[in-house]
């Protein structure tokens, strides 16, 4: 079903252009945006934006860039970060297909994939954001031996993205399948998302990828 574009969009896309990157001929100069070099940590599919948020303010660090496909997804991200005055956010309403034009090499220090599309029938594969496809992009503009924390409900596309990961190379390690009832629930910031399948009772699955520290050859033309 289409979502329903939301009240007032263009006007409140645009007052959030200040915390907002689009994409050019050149790559952003992530440094002269972020006014400083701290790491930058990446999400891929920020949904309404309660995770961005809580890290950010978590981590003043570290400077976080939100990628989301829908713009009208986004804006709701975008007036959280602006709400709460957050200067370590930018965001990118773009594709991921896209990451190797938004930055260089080794540029990514962490990729955050939070309850992705599935993309449940086998023909869709291709789409889904932990395909070798996307896996050699992430290679691209992550460092070797920096890492993908993934969390998903559904367990087929949980099995589906450890099987891709070994496939390309990388390491996969602290795997849990139930994320909650794990070491690893300290600590964690649960999504909008995630909060609606623990009120229902459904396991969180959750993985952390090692980037290989060989680079495919011809990423960044891909």
């Amino acid at each position: 079903m289409r979502m329903r574009k939301k009240k007032n969009l263009e006007p409140r896309l645009a007052a959030c252009t200040d915390i907002t990157v689009t994409l050019g001929e050149q790559k952003p100069n992530w440094k002269a945006i972020f006014g400083n070099s701290h790491p930058i940590h990446l999400e891929i599919g920020c949904g309404k934006g309660a995770f961005t948020a809580a890290i950010a303010a978590a981590h003043p660090e570290i400077n976080f860039v939100a990628i989301e496909m829908i713009a009208n997804v986004a804006v709701s991200a975008m007036e959280k970060i602006k709400k709460a005055e957050l200067k370590n956010v930018r965001f990118m309403v773009v594709n991921a297909e896209k990451l190797c034009d938004i930055f260089e090499e080794n540029e990514v220090d962490r990729i955050y994939l939070n309850f992705s599309c599935p993309f449940p029938k086998k023909r869709y594969a291709k789409h889904r954001l932990t395909h070798e496809n996307f896996l050699n992009r992430y290679r691209y503009v992550l460092g070797a031996g920096k890492e993908i924390h993934q969390k998903t409900d559904k367990e087929d596309f949980f099995d589906f993205s450890l099987e891709q990961y070994r496939k390309c190379g990388w390491e996969v390690k602290n795997i849990t399948r139930d994320l909650h009832r794990s070491e690893w629930a300290q600590g964690n910031i649960i999504t909008e998302y995630e909060s609606r399948f623990l009120a229902l009772g459904q396991p969180i699955f959750r993985a952390e990828a090692v980037c290989p520290t060989d680079k495919p050859q011809g990423t960044e033309a891909s």
